[in-house]
């Protein structure tokens, strides 16, 4: 992996270039080993969180961590597109607009002893359009070549903080055309229900349960993009004991198995039916 400027990356896609790079503010890394009709995110893996706040975030580290997905960008690292972030969401959020991307409050609390300056907020505001600069290249490159094009925007949530039994994976199809793609939906919501895992819980799979996807990475996708999906997936967070920090391997290492084999399975069956699509 080589450290990269946004412009230099944004030119190898151009290129059909085969890289890993990390941008060079760290804020996230993308990793190509190929060209192919399909693109994993996992834009709430990150921790990282500016020095210059840190004494000013009335959030604790570990109730950072617990509201991030930790171990997701390892559950899609198999894949041979990737976007990964390393900043915390509590700097700016990737699945908000940027008019919404800096918390004020987050889950009831306040996020800062006193209000973010304007060059705090510019800074981090400049990092979250690189980012979706790099989104939009691949979203017209992957188009360009294969006419179509499925992201798998993989986020993870507390499953234990509901009252109610709620699935190990959920996923959110509201704002996507769940009339042209309801294909390739049913199909990614049957393989996740039947994918067997080393926990004690039932593995199964609902629609829009516990969220409903309506972030802005799937929007964005979605308005940028000629004929694409974006299948937000939520894993609840049984590869992890949520109130100590403490990550399940064996759990993380078989979802990045699984992942690497049915995500390349469903998207293979998503192209061969969807490349031809005329709107």
């Amino acid at each position: 992996m080589n450290k990269m400027s946004i412009r230099s990356i944004l030119k190898k896609i151009e290129n059909e270039e085969i890289f890993h790079a990390v941008v060079d503010d760290y804020s996230f890394s993308i990793k190509i080993d190929d060209y192919v009709p399909y693109v994993c995110a996992a834009i709430h893996d990150g921790h990282h969180f500016d020095k210059r706040l840190w004494n000013n975030c009335l959030h604790s580290d570990y109730e950072r961590w617990y509201e991030e997905n930790p171990a997701t960008g390892t559950m899609i690292s198999l894949l041979p597109i990737t976007l990964t972030a390393h900043d915390s969401r509590f700097e700016y959020d990737l699945n908000r607009s940027p008019s919404e991307a800096i918390y004020d409050t987050a889950w009831g609390k306040n996020v800062w002893k006193v209000p973010l300056t304007e060059e705090e907020k510019e800074r981090a505001l400049h990092k979250h359009e690189n980012f979706y600069r790099v989104v939009l290249q691949l979203i017209v490159k992957l188009e360009e070549l294969f006419g179509t094009a499925v992201f798998y925007d993989v986020h993870s949530y507390n499953w234990k903080r509901w009252d109610r039994k709620v699935p190990i994976f959920n996923l959110g199809t509201s704002s996507v055309d769940q009339n042209k793609f309801k294909a390739a939906i049913d199909l990614w919501q049957e393989i996740l229900g039947n994918v067997t895992l080393p926990i004690d819980e039932e593995v199964t799979c609902e629609i829009n349960d516990v969220f409903e996807g309506n972030g802005f990475f799937l929007k964005y996708v979605t308005d940028n993009s000629l004929n694409s999906l974006v299948l937000a997936t939520e894993i609840a967070k049984v590869y992890c004991d949520e109130e100590t920090g403490v990550i399940f391997p064996e759990v993380v290492h078989t979802l990045r198995d699984k992942l690497k084999y049915y995500i390349q399975s469903h998207a293979h069956r998503f192209y061969d039916r969807h490349h031809t699509f005329e709107s």
